[in-house]
């Protein structure tokens, strides 16, 4: 896909929540961490449904079931049904389904959520790669707990010739200690174990994508995330708009790296970011202001002048970064810039 390369996050008039008509939102990092609600999320997220924008959650955590994540949304005070929860492990059921025949038995590695997805699609879970008739292995996040020999199962199955698939390849997952191995990193044991390359559902592909509009039939949707590669890629890949939040795995140096398919069209500290508007970037002598603050690229360098909100600052950044990048990544010294902005 040949698309223009964003230069400099864009400014909106229209506060998001009313110039979108859905928020497809990510959970870890965005919502949540580690089980407990992001700091000002719920308030937030209340006060979008409340001015008319539709939410739904949309995850590459295959663990849980989709009435399970609505029940832990609402215990962090967040009323959620099942319907507006769209998952990874949807996602590769639904990708199996169009592949195999209808009752066909596929080897799960993985949680429940995988093992609900694919029966909602008429496909058997099974747990032994000796099974008769085994048409598919499944792989999806299933916990820090997940035995080591659930990776055996899906070699020997894979090592035969059996089809793998994977609901996602995120290399990490944020947790209240900090951040941990996720399922792309199980998913790489498995092809160290086999040379073999599975079929991925998840963000930032396009199963993912068809299944979010096919299960919200979102007309004007907003991606909110927090990962470059998986929430923002998939909005670039989806041709749809995305907010970055900085409440997850993603910080000012990744940001300022991020190649045209990783570039938000906005960036915003938290969900608070979904009730306004968003401060236009515009050019400033030789570099970019936002707010109060000016960057300025100079001898390989980004100098960044002014004060005022350090996430304004951070958008200046990326202006100056992101157009002396190019189609590329920056190779600009950005340290003591984003140390005046602490982001």
């Amino acid at each position: 896909m040949t698309r223009k390369s964003r230069t400099s996050p864009a400014g909106s008039e229209h506060s998001l929540h009313q110039a979108y008509d859905t928020a497809l939102l990510d959970l870890d990092g965005v919502v949540y961490a580690g089980g407990e609600a992001i700091g000002y999320a719920a308030e937030s997220l209340a006060a979008a449904r409340a001015g008319g924008m539709h939410l739904a959650y949309v995850t590459n955590n295959a663990l849980r079931t989709p009435e399970a994540v609505a029940e832990h949304l609402g215990e962090l005070g967040i009323p959620t049904e099942a319907g507006e929860v769209i998952t990874s492990a949807q996602a590769v059921a639904r990708l199996i389904s169009e592949q195999v025949e209808p009752g066909a038995k596929v080897l799960v590695v993985g949680g429940e959520g995988l093992r609900v997805a694919l029966r909602e699609r008429g496909l058997v879970p099974v747990d032994c790669a000796d099974e008769e008739g085994l048409a598919a292995v499944v792989q999806g996040y299933g916990g820090p707990d997940l035995p080591w020999s659930r990776f055996a199962e899906a070699s020997y199955a894979i090592n035969r010739g059996v089809p793998w698939y994977a609901s996602n390849t995120d290399l990490t997952i944020p947790g209240a200690r900090g951040i941990g191995p996720g399922n792309g990193a199980a998913v790489q044991v498995v092809r160290i174990a086999t040379g073999a390359e599975p079929q991925v559902a998840g963000k930032p592909l396009p199963p993912m994508h068809r299944e979010t509009v096919l299960r919200t039939g979102a007309r004007r949707p907003l991606v909110v995330g927090d990962r470059l590669d998986t929430d923002i890629e998939g909005a670039f890949n989806g041709e749809v708009d995305s907010l970055l939040v900085l409440t997850g795995v993603t910080d000012g140096a990744q940001l300022l790296q991020a190649e045209p398919r990783h570039r938000p069209t906005y960036v915003d500290r938290d969900l608070r970011g979904l009730l306004t508007g968003q401060p236009e970037v515009a050019a400033a002598g030789e570099g970019f202001g936002c707010g109060g603050w000016t960057a300025v690229a100079a001898a390989g360098v980004l100098e960044l002048r002014g004060e005022g909100d350090p996430v304004d600052g951070l958008r200046a950044l990326c202006a100056a970064a992101w157009t002396q990048a190019g189609d590329g990544s920056c190779t600009l010294d950005a340290g003591k810039a984003l140390a005046r902005v602490g982001l």
